[in-house]
This record gives structure tokens, sequence and C-alpha cells, in this order.
């Protein structure tokens, strides 16, 4: 016997390896020493800090990746990857400098996993993230035919006196909303749920077809709808702080939705009053709830609602953040107000 009965193709795994090269050659940084294909990814330190802090952060893309698999499509996974990724980078004032990949399958299908790696590609020069190494593990017995998964591994950097941590955060700041793309990597297993189990007046069986186009979703299908690629930030935010806008604490808004994301960028000195109506809620949300008759106490737990990241500022900067936001390609929102409290958010469903 030897590895490629077993399951195992060394040789087409060489072959990827050498396919994506070029991929991972376009996200370079000056900071990248060496190439693909070392047992570790080597990178210089930026100049230009006093006392340079490097943040960590790491993440997958959890049960979107069922959709994809189960639609074929798997050039905009990758880009949620580097997202929910560099996203929580961004949270502390970091900008992040490299990236990493883990890619695990049954067997290794190089059409499929280059269009996953052309995703995460993507989503590093966007973001200005070099993407330094990886692993594709093929493992046989361990995925089924068509399967993988993906997890991501990001390194930011930030002064030390400019990390964010919710000292900064002051009774009377505003908080700015900025919209996402839609339901962006959290809330997939009750997307599923609702796909496949929802009851349905208009037919005996129940469920959906990826293909249908709700009323609701203005002639976009489901299928297109669920796989939009979460919202990169990492750049608008990067130029509102070069900008001089004083930045006081961020969020970004992932699983737990705005109850549990939000509270984590506070001290215990503060709260969050969150206006009702500030924002206008995504269609997808509006279907997702009468397709499944979710509460929506429900809904604001589990999904963003159309809210990707938050941002807290000076009230005297509300109208300079949002006009730049907006000029960046990012509708944003004055959602809310810090008050004096204990770390607590309200206003909306699903906070007590």
């Amino acid at each position: 016997m030897d590895y490629q009965e077993a399951g195992v193709d060394v040789v087409a795994g060489r072959a990827f390896v050498d396919r994506i090269q070029q991929m991972v050659s376009s996200t370079r940084r000056p900071e990248v020493l060496g190439g693909l294909g070392g047992f570790g990814g080597l990178f210089q330190l930026p100049t230009g800090y006093e006392t340079p802090v490097l943040v960590s952060g790491t993440d997958g893309v959890g049960t979107k990746l069922k959709v994809a698999q189960t639609l074929n499509r798997h050039n905009t996974v990758g880009i949620d990857l580097v997202a929910m990724c560099v996203n929580d980078v961004l949270t502390c004032g970091a900008e992040p400098l490299f990236f990493l990949d883990y890619l695990a399958t049954g067997k290794l299908d190089a059409e499929q996993l280059a269009a996953v790696v052309e995703g995460i590609a993507t989503g590093c020069r966007e973001t200005g993230c070099a993407l330094i190494g990886g692993e594709t593990a093929e493992m046989p017995g361990f995925y089924g035919p068509g399967e993988y998964d993906l997890a991501g591994f990001c390194v930011g950097i930030v002064e030390k006196s400019a990390i964010l941590d919710g000292s900064q955060v002051t009774t009377g700041d505003v908080v700015i909303g900025l919209a996402s793309r839609g339901i962006h990597s959290n809330g997939y297993s009750l997307v599923r749920k609702i796909m496949a189990e929802a009851e349905r007046s208009d037919r005996a069986t129940p469920g959906y077809d990826w293909a249908e186009c709700p009323a609701l979703l203005n002639g976009a299908s489901l299928a297109e709808t669920l796989l939009t690629p979460t919202q990169l930030y990492v750049k608008p935010i990067l130029a509102a702080q070069q900008a001089g806008l004083a930045i006081h604490a961020m969020a970004h808004i992932t699983g737990g939705g705005l109850p549990e994301n939000l509270p984590r960028c506070l001290s215990d000195r503060h709260s969050i009053v969150l206006k009702p109506d500030s924002w206008p809620v995504l269609p997808i949300f509006e279907w997702l709830a009468a397709a499944g008759q979710v509460s929506p106490e429900a809904m604001y737990n589990t999904f963003n609602m159309g809210i990707g990241f938050v941002v807290i500022v000076p009230s005297a900067q509300q109208a300079a953040a949002i006009a730049h936001f907006q000029v960046q390609g990012v509708a944003a929102y004055a959602i809310g107000e810090v008050i004096d409290g204990d770390g607590r958010l309200s206003g909306i469903p699903g906070v007590a």
C-alpha cells in the first residue's frame, strides 16, 4: 500500500501549492521575507512604531460553508474568512499585517479549493494584509465528498498608547453603526433550518429553494443573497484614523449580534442606549423573520440586523464620522449614545 491508496494524493497537493503561488504573491507586502513553501512565514515588523504591540485573531466561516458547498460556489467564503479575522483585530485599533489559513478536506479538488484561496487572496489584497502561509490538509474519511472546512489566523500591529480597550469611552459619546452587506458569516445554522424546514402556505412541503427570488429581496435570489461575503471594514477605519477622527472604541458585530458584541467595547462604567429604527434593517432579515417565524429577540441575538461594525466617537464628531464613511462607500448611522452605567446595552429586542 501507499499514501495515495489510502486517499491522500501528495503529488496533487504539491501541484495545488504551485497553482496558488500567484494568488498568494498578489497579497505581498514589503515586510514579507521569503516565499510560500517554508515551515514558517517570515514577516519583518514595520518601522515607525515606538512601542509596537502585536494583536492576533482567529476565526472560521461556520456553517455558511455548507451553503457554498450545496450551491457549488466557493469564491466568496475566502473573503468571509479574512473578514472575520481582520475585522476582529481592527477593533483594538490595529492594522492587520499578515494572514494564514488552514484548509481541510476529504479529497483535494483543485478547482474547488483554488476558488476558495482566490477569495482569501482577494480579502487580503482589499485589506492590505499579506497572505504569508497556510496549510492544506487532505483527510480521507474525515470529511464527505465535496466537503471542506476553513480556519484563519491574522496578526496586526498597534502603537501601545493607541490600543482601544474601552477606557477611552466617555459619557455622551455617539455610537455610529456601519452597514453590513447582509448576514455576513453568522447565524447560518438557523438560516439553513429555515431553508429546509419552514412551513409554507403556498405548497404542501416545507422549505425553500435556493434559486427562489422572494419579493422582499427585489429580484435577488436566496442563493446570491445568502452567499454575499462579509464586509471588510479595514480600509475605511484606517482612513478614519489617518483623517484624525477620534475613535474611542470599536466592535465587530458577529455571532450574538449587537446584544453580545457591542458591550465588549465598553468598560464597566458605561452603558449604551440604542435608538430603535435609527438604521434600516436589511430585507434579508425581514424575510428570515417572516419565513421562520423568528421572534425579534431571537433575530437580534443571532444576526447583525444590518449593522456589521460599530465605532464610538465624541458627539462633536458625529457628522464628520458619518460623512467620512459614506465617502468610503459604507453607509453609516448614529444608532445610540453612551451613558453612565455598568456595561450593559438597552433599547433593542434581545437585551434586558
